[in-house]
């Protein structure tokens, strides 16, 4: 059978969220600020997620068959999150066309028919697409180094205009030890956090690329707001799908604070 689905696949844009921790699903606001940002794309052909909390190399991904359990990658969390599912339908053409762009750098695509979507991956798009009829591959980041990240994006972007849309799902500041669920969630966020968010929303907008790829030199509270930097990193896959298509032309989405976190999302056009 052939598939005609690339025959009117509308060109994407990239995406970058912060997604959040299972308990997002009870946040009003922030559910329905996923969902409405969704509903003003045109509906992708496929998904490529490339989630802060999947690092392999050499790069590889996600399984292609449905019904792979979900990765359940958080712990101390009541029950009702482990029992979430999110069943998509399959991405074995999505997996071939991403071995296929990546084959011309070199790389060569592995897959783990084991590994499930992880909560980078299906929290936030359980609140964008609720029906689970899109199908979503995973991708590895194979270092957490911006220039070799942001060549990954590069070679990715063909995939846009074939009608997939590629999301970095990290978080605009993640330092857990701001994470206070004793507290409200819109309590007000720590200075650094306030300082990276400020920066980072000013760097997007100037489309200073060089800046946010360097942010740790570059960026206020950079190494308070991003200990270990795998949160941001995904960023980086992002701009280097955008930039290789045309540039990142910017919009803030989603903005504001969860437990001290910066939850900015935005969309690369």
């Amino acid at each position: 059978m052939t598939d005609r689905s690339a025959d009117t696949a509308q060109r994407q844009p990239v995406l970058y969220l912060s997604h959040g921790a299972p308990p997002l699903a009870d946040d009003a606001l922030w559910t329905q600020q996923l969902a409405d940002w969704s509903a003003t794309n045109p509906r992708p052909r496929d998904i490529l997620m490339v989630s802060a909390h999947w690092e392999n190399a050499p790069i590889a991904v996600s399984s292609t068959t449905p019904g792979t359990p979900l990765t359940y990658d958080f712990w101390g969390f009541p029950q009702k999150y482990y029992e979430v599912t999110y069943d998509t339908p399959p991405a074995t053409d999505l997996s071939q066309r991403v071995a296929g762009a990546l084959s011309g750098g070199g790389e060569v695509l592995h897959q783990d028919p084991n590994r499930g979507l992880d909560h980078g991956a299906y929290v936030p798009l359980v609140e964008m697409y609720p029906n689970a009829d899109v199908p979503v591959l995973q991708l590895s980041m194979p270092t957490l180094d911006p220039q070799r990240l942001f060549a990954l994006g590069q070679q990715l972007a063909p995939l846009r205009e074939e009608g997939t849309l590629i999301v970095g799902s990290g978080f605009t500041t993640h330092n857990l030890r701001w994470f206070n669920p004793g507290a409200p969630s819109d309590a007000p966020a720590p200075t650094p956090s306030v300082e990276f968010d400020h920066w980072a929303e000013e760097a997007m907008a100037a489309k200073d690329v060089d800046a946010l790829l360097d942010f740790l030199d570059k960026a206020p509270a950079a190494r308070e707001a991003h200990p270990r930097t795998e949160h941001w990193a995904p960023l980086f896959v992002s701009l280097g799908a955008a930039h290789a298509s045309g540039g990142i032309d910017p919009e803030s989405v989603i903005d504001g604070f969860w437990y001290g976190l910066s939850k900015r999302s935005w969309q690369l056009n």
